[in-house]
């Protein structure tokens, strides 16, 4: 089998991934599936922590085009992800790996506040850390907070885990002619405006020198062929 690529990243999980086939909420089958991928990877020896997103249950700017007060809709957006970072923590150790939900918004009767030496920690030690409540500041994306945590945690990379297999130049979906591109700079995905993740995740992601590889989380293993160098995604930067 190839040599692991990456010894120790950050998952960016998106909300909607958490779906599965419906539109919004949490699919069992899929969290349960994802769980499955990220054991595996943990069992090859790599230390891993995954961002989640909300999407699937509120997303902040989308509260906010309602009329909610920004601030307010960041940080209900903020609490979804701590809901979905307890629901994997649960699939995860429901299969016998260890896992410690972090949330940058301190509540500790729910799960530990994150702290970055103590998530170190808690990664040397082998558990899967759940990274939630986004930076713990509104105004910021959960890509953002990959790419910080990324660096906090000293990663070799971040992995964004989404529903296409790469980086195309327009949506495939929509546009049959759309090219998918293998590897990028940060600064050609920055000019070329593909949207990927946001101009201040792109940005420090560039400063770091961390790569940023996207790929598809629909296909069992995905994450174990992306550590291996093998899976089919898009390198950006590093």
């Amino acid at each position: 089998m190839a040599p692991l690529a990456y010894r120790r990243v950050v998952v960016k999980l998106s909300g909607e991934a958490l779906a599965g086939p419906e539109p919004s909420g949490i699919d069992q089958a899929t969290i349960d599936r994802i769980a499955a991928d990220l054991v595996a990877a943990r069992v090859l020896g790599v230390s891993l922590g995954v961002v989640v997103g909300g999407g699937n249950l509120l997303r902040g700017a989308t509260a906010a085009d309602k009329g909610a007060d920004r601030t307010t809709a960041d940080v209900m957006g903020m609490l979804a992800t701590v809901m979905n970072a307890l629901a994997l923590e649960a699939a995860i150790e429901r299969l016998g790996a260890p896992a410690r939900a972090m949330s940058a918004l301190s509540m500790p009767q729910v799960c530990e506040t994150y702290e970055r030496r103590a998530a170190r920690r808690h990664m040397a030690d082998g558990r899967i850390v759940l990274l939630a409540g986004g930076t713990g500041n509104p105004f910021f994306t959960t890509d953002t907070t990959a790419v910080l945590r990324a660096a906090e945690l000293s990663a070799d990379a971040v992995l964004k885990a989404t529903n296409v297999d790469g980086v195309y130049s327009a949506d495939p979906k929509r546009d049959p002619n759309a090219v998918r591109y293998d590897r990028l700079s940060a600064d050609e995905a920055l000019e070329r405006r593909l949207g990927v993740m946001d101009f201040t995740a792109f940005s420090l992601a560039r400063d770091r020198r961390i790569p940023i590889i996207v790929f598809s989380i629909r296909e069992p293993g995905a994450v174990e062929s992306v550590l291996r160098g093998t899976g089919r995604a898009t390198i950006v930067g590093g």
